[in-house]
This record gives C-alpha cells, structure tokens and sequence, in this order.
C-alpha cells in the first residue's frame, strides 16, 4: 500500500512503502518536489522534508515511478531528486526510460546531459538506446543529430550494426545537402567494424541516381561484387530507374538481361519502368516484346503493364495495336479497366476509328465504366462529321441513359446536325433550352429537347414507311 501526498511547487511529496505502521522503524521513503498544481498549503498541513537518517526507495521503485509519469519534465524532477539522494545508483533501465520519454518530447539538451553522466558513471549500455534514439532523430528530421549518434556508439564502446547504418544513411540523404556526409560515413564504416550490407549500397545508389549521378551509382554497383555483397532487384531497379531518367533505356534493357542471366526474378515495378521508357522512347516493338516476355520469366503483367502499352501505341497512332494489347488481357489472366477503354477509345477516335471506338464505348458501359466526357464527345464529334448524326445521337443516347451529362461542346456538336432546318438563331435557343435539363438515371433524349425529340420521330417514321 502506498501513499502520495501533493502540494504546490513549494511543498513536498511523500512516497512510502507502508504509511500505516508507526514511526519508528521507518521504511523507506522517496521524497521529491512537484510542479503539479495541488491544493494549497493552507488546505494541507506542511510535510517535514525527508531527513538524512531517512533511507532511500530503491531504484526499481524510482524507475516505476519516472515509467508512470507521463510529464517528461516530472519525470526527470523524480530523477533528479533521487540522485541527490546519499549513496543512490540508478537502474540502466531509470536512464533509458527517462531518455526516451525526453527525446520523444524533443527535450534533447537534457538526452545529451543524460548521456554524459551514462559515460562519466560508467553503466553498461545496450544497442538498443542509440536504435531508439536513431529513430527519434529521424522522426524529428534531424539528421545531423543521428549522424552524431553514430559516433557516440563509439564513444560507448559499442559496434554500430549495419541496421544503425542503413537508418542513419537513409535520414541523411533524404536531404540533399547531407549526400555526400553520408557517403563519407558508408565509406568509413568498415574503419570502424560496421560492413555495410546490399541496403546500405542500394540506399545510397538510389540517392545518387536522384541526384544524377548516375557514374557513381553504377561504381557503387560494381563495388557490391569486389566486396562479395550480394545485389537484389532493388539494386537492379535503382539502376534501370536511373538509367531510364536518362533516357538510356537501351542499357536499362541490357542491365535487365543481366539480371535475368545471374537468376533473378524481375519485380513489377522494375518492368514498369522499362515498359514506359520505352513506348516514350517509341520503342514500342520492344515494349510489346518485353510485356509477352513478362509472364515467361515469372512475373505476371498487370493492369499497369498493359495500360502502359495500350497508352503507347494510341499516342503513335496505332491503335489497332492498342486493341490486340487489349483482346489479349483476358486470357493472361488480366481485364481491362476504366483507363484500358477510355485510352483505346480515345485512340480510335484520334484515327477515325468511330465505328471501332463506338463498339467498345458499348463494352465499357456495360461494364458498369463511365467514360470521360473528353471521350464520348470526341466519339459523338467524329460522328457528326462524316454525317452519321444516328450514330452520334444513339451514342448520346446511352450516355444519358447512364445518367452521364454531356459537355457543351457535345451539345454544339450534335445539334446542328440533328436542326438541320433551323437557323443558327433557334440552334442557340434549342441549345439553351437543352442545357437546362437535369440530366438524370432514366433520362432520355427526347427530354434533352424539342428538336431532338422530333428528330427521332421522324427516324421512327421514316423506318416504318420502309419496304
């Protein structure tokens, strides 16, 4: 059973161990001052300050006792009142608790202070302090401090592990005036018994590659077989990353080949890379060679992969390619989404592909897409152009159907077409008139419309006096 009394700033807080037995033998008491705010004095009668023939609780209750304040800066009074107490030694585990409590809280003057007297008193201290301390800075985004704390790893006779490492360089170089401290460090770590792993080359191969310089990238790269380090794909795809950034993507393909040759597995967004280099390169009868390659070599494309290529061969103008890249999907075990048809039908349309385009503008809607306004209004402009205002309308149609609004433009588009004995006058008011519909689930075209709707009276008309 234990008993805490709390006064202002000026009064004492005492701690025992079993308030109920008498004086005489007293047990031990922790005493120390808080800042917490508590009755007054005069609400309380004034507690005698602990006396030197008092002993002192016992490192585990005080560790108990900093662990339980969630004040960082209560926490260190109890710390500090303890230490002054006559032959008090803190537990390791005192010093850590508090270190973290004030590191989180951004008190790091008092973490170094903490750290002097950790060395001067000579306690033994775990790798697990600067790892938490390493993590603190960089959540802090203070690299500079991490970077220092490499160093007083040292200073505490401790070996950095190659995790310490890797954390402290990938601090460093997400800021770019810190790129080359951090390849000073990773070239130095060895002088100090840490052997940097392949995350330690890929960290800083990916930095300089972002940075453009891609020569020591690649020296880095090379470094990895001299020193018997493994590289992964990762260190792969940096390197095809890079190399694409600088549109030499006929070396990013070699260093694929590479790859493949010494057993790796490419991942996806190492093809990924190469496949959008290449269609922007133009290269687009390697980039279908290279999707067809994928699932042979153990990587199966994905929707990415084949929008990628699809969207390539429609800005070449070849569309008719983009639709075998499509027709394809569904048998290697892939669909077509919303951006699959919306780019071929686009496409389509850019060639004058309107009948192609339309058949799978239908596709898609049934698919449950809605397609871009951008999309249908190039499909409806298309139509009406080369005069084929019943395509154009029955595409119209199907959009509203679909509760989709057309564009204004769509509506400029087709009225013309649809008015053809109106003057430009009553095209404008028709068009005004249009454009005040709420376009709804169950909207149809003739709601769109006087002239619209007599249009379709007379296609209704017209096909029933057909012989």
């Amino acid at each position: 059973m234990h008993r805490s009394l709390f006064r202002s700033s000026e009064t004492v807080i005492m701690f025992s161990r079993s308030p109920a037995f008498p004086p005489k033998p007293k047990p031990p008491f922790l005493c120390f001052h808080s800042s917490s705010s508590v009755p007054s004095s005069e609400q309380q009668p004034k507690q005698q300050p602990c006396t030197s023939t008092w002993s002192i609780v016992s490192p585990t209750r005080v560790q108990k006792l900093i662990s339980a304040r969630s004040d960082p800066l209560l926490a260190k009074e109890i710390f500090d009142f303890a230490s002054n107490q006559p032959g008090f030694r803190h537990s390791y585990s005192s010093f850590l608790i508090l270190i973290l409590k004030l590191g989180r809280s951004k008190h790091f003057s008092l973490v170094d202070d903490l750290l002097i007297r950790l060395k001067s008193d000579r306690y033994p201290v775990t790798p697990s302090l600067f790892s938490h301390l390493i993590k603190i800075y960089a959540e802090a985004n203070l690299p500079e401090k991490a970077l220092k704390t490499f160093y007083k790893m040292l200073e505490f006779n401790i070996k950095p592990l190659p995790r310490h490492l890797n954390r402290i360089l990938e601090l460093l170089v997400s800021h770019r005036n810190f790129l080359m401290p951090a390849f000073d460090l990773f070239k130095n770590a060895h002088k100090h018994g840490v052997l940097p792993n392949t995350e330690s080359y890929n960290i800083l191969m990916g930095a300089f590659c972002l940075n453009g310089d891609l020569s020591i990238a690649y020296k880095l790269f090379n470094k990895m077989f001299e020193r018997d380090v493994v590289p992964d794909v990762e260190s792969y795809r940096i390197l095809m990353q890079g190399l694409c950034r600088k549109s030499q993507v006929n070396k990013a393909v070699d260093l694929l080949e590479d790859m493949l040759n010494k057993g790796f597995v490419p991942d996806a967004l190492s093809y990924t890379t190469l496949l959008n280099s290449l269609c922007r390169k133009k290269k687009l009868r390697e980039a279908y060679k290279l999707l067809c390659r994928m699932k042979v070599k153990g990587c199966n494309p994905d929707i990415v992969h084949y929008n990628t290529v699809i969207l390539g061969f429609c800005r070449e103008g070849r569309a008719m390619d983009a639709v075998k890249v499509l027709e394809d999907m569904p048998s290697n075990g892939c669909l077509p989404n919303l951006v699959s048809y919306r780019t071929l039908v686009g496409g389509l349309c850019d060639q004058g592909m309107f009948d192609e385009a339309k058949k799978y503008m239908e596709e898609m809607l049934l698919k449950g897409f809605s397609p871009h306004f951008s999309v249908s209004h190039a499909l409806i402009k298309g139509f009406c152009n080369v005069g084929k205002i019943d395509e154009a309308t029955e595409i119209l149609g199907e959009m509203l159907k679909y509760g989709e609004m057309p564009h204004t433009d769509t509506w400029v588009a087709i009225i013309p077409g649809i008015c053809i004995d109106c003057d430009t006058e009553r095209i404008g008011e028709i068009l005004e008139e249009v454009m005040k519909v709420e376009i709804k689930g169950d909207t149809r075209i003739v709601e769109a419309g006087i002239r619209l709707e007599d249009y379709l009276i007379k296609k209704i008309r017209s096909r029933s006096t057909r012989p």
